[in-house]
């Protein structure tokens, strides 16, 4: 997810968090999208899951749904609502000034961050427990300048609108970094701040300035570390360290040791995912680079746990693939895209048979030369896609040692018309627990809602 979105996405949680009433403005000035529609362009059935203007699924790695596949968690204005997937019925889980994390693996209950303790909800009787309270000494601060530059709506680089002023125990849900859930909902596993490191600033490559918004994070080489809290003890110990900016942290669905996180940045600055276990253990990079101007992330388990699959490029703008990488093994898959279906998140479909996409807005590298300028005509893809992969030839002689890239293509089939959807807030496809459909968040009727869209063609 670029920079710009995430941030928005962290202040409009913020906002819905404080009960600010921004979205709720917009929506009453938006009629409500219909409820369910065969798209004319694609010919497959979409139908809206939520009722409230400015509803959000969660982002592409989160699981959202309950232990028994039925109850999907999302955001509203006012908290954390489930939708029953077969009835549709929405119910109000939690309310008021929390950030939601994702669903355990094992219990289904959802996990949020409340004023710096996570806690966990049950989906059916709503009983919440706590879980931990998060390190003090790991929180990242917020410097006054930040906070005060989007209160007073100053920032020239976006055009914000002024909010409210945003109180103390709302601010103390964020500034904890990445916070994930093992497969069976023992461990909690988190970036922060530490605090007894020093930063180590690093140099841009040659001929490049650390411009941009990823950039001077970058570049700060600030100290950051991992760390674990046993849900029952609530013991803390810290397993990796790191100037390495970590990011997008997600355990695996099945191996309650296995951590992936990724070094942030310029994605051609970084060779970005790694894995770890939950010890500290077995450090491994994912994916080395060969090609200049190369960039892989977006990275995510496969549903068994044994795969990783990401966005490749090599490079950047020029060649498409989604990648894998067996963790047991070693070997790798790599499945090529054509430019028009490249998306922002790929995901997989429960069975592991079955691809989806979100596509690319306009300013995506999709629609990027190799000199990023932008085409005309565009060739980016505003589709919600299914791909079905195909496997290339396994005839080649081996070498001796080692193991050779086995190739394939995806076979796109466009899903849902995103063409009147605004990218700055990015789809995020996930497959259902039946793979019957895939669930994406939009803004193509305004305010943005939960839509799902159906696998199969609609009769």
């Amino acid at each position: 997810m670029p920079l710009q979105s995430r941030r928005r996405l962290w202040w409009a949680t913020v906002l819905i968090c404080a009960g600010a009433g921004l979205l709720g403005q917009s929506a009453q000035a938006a009629d409500d999208p219909p409820r369910e529609w065969i798209d004319p362009a694609t010919g497959h059935r979409i139908v809206r899951l939520s009722d409230e203007p400015g509803s959000q699924s969660l982002y592409f790695h989160q699981y959202p749904f309950s232990a028994d596949g039925r109850k999907m968690v999302f955001t509203t204005p006012a908290g954390i609502a489930t939708v029953d997937l077969q009835t549709r019925e929405i119910q109000p889980v939690v309310s008021g000034p929390v950030r939601i994390l994702l669903t355990g693996r094992k219990t289904g209950d959802v996990y949020y961050i409340e004023a710096g303790v996570v806690k966990a909800a049950n989906l059916d009787t709503h009983a919440v427990r706590e879980v931990a309270a998060l390190p003090e000494q790991f929180r990242f601060p917020m410097p006054a300048r930040q906070l005060g530059r989007w209160r007073r709506g100053d920032d020239p680089a976006e055009n914000r609108r002024e909010p409210p002023n945003v109180p103390e125990a709302v601010m103390r849900n964020f500034g904890w970094g990445n916070i994930a859930v093992n497969a069976d909902e023992t461990l909690l596993v988190g970036i922060g701040n530490d605090p007894d490191g020093e930063a180590q600033p690093r140099t841009p490559p040659e001929g490049e300035s650390a411009g941009g918004r990823l950039g001077p994070r970058w570049a700060s080489g600030q100290p950051l570390l991992m760390y674990t809290i046993d849900t029952t003890t609530g013991d803390v110990a810290v397993i990796h360290r790191s100037h390495d900016w970590l990011n997008h942290l997600q355990c695996s669905p099945t191996d309650p040791g296995q951590v992936m996180f990724c070094h942030e940045g310029p994605w051609h600055y970084n060779d970005r995912t790694w894995l770890i276990r939950t010890d500290g253990t077995e450090l491994t990079q994912v994916h080395p680079r060969t090609f200049n101007m190369e960039i892989a992330g977006h990275e995510f388990f496969g549903p068994f746990g044994e795969m990783v699959w990401y966005d490749l490029q090599t490079p950047r703008s020029l060649v498409f693939w989604l990648a894998g990488y067996d963790i047991k093994t070693g070997a790798r898959r790599w499945y090529h895209v054509d430019r028009e279906d490249w998306s922002v998140h790929y995901n997989v479909s429960p069975d592991g048979k079955l691809f989806c996409g979100d596509g690319g807005g306009p300013s995506s590298v999709a629609n990027l030369s190799a000199n990023f300028e932008k085409f005309d005509p565009p060739r980016n893809g505003q589709w919600m896609y299914l791909f079905r992969p195909e496997d290339g030839q396994h005839s080649g002689l081996q070498p001796a040692e080692g193991q050779l890239i086995e190739t394939g293509e995806l076979h796109a089939e466009r899903l849902a018309d995103l063409s009147k959807h605004d990218y700055n807030l990015e789809p995020n496809g996930i497959f259902t627990p039946d793979g019957k459909w895939v669930v994406f968040r939009s803004n193509m009727h305004g305010p943005s809602q939960v839509y799902a869209v159906e696998v199969a063609r609609a009769e």
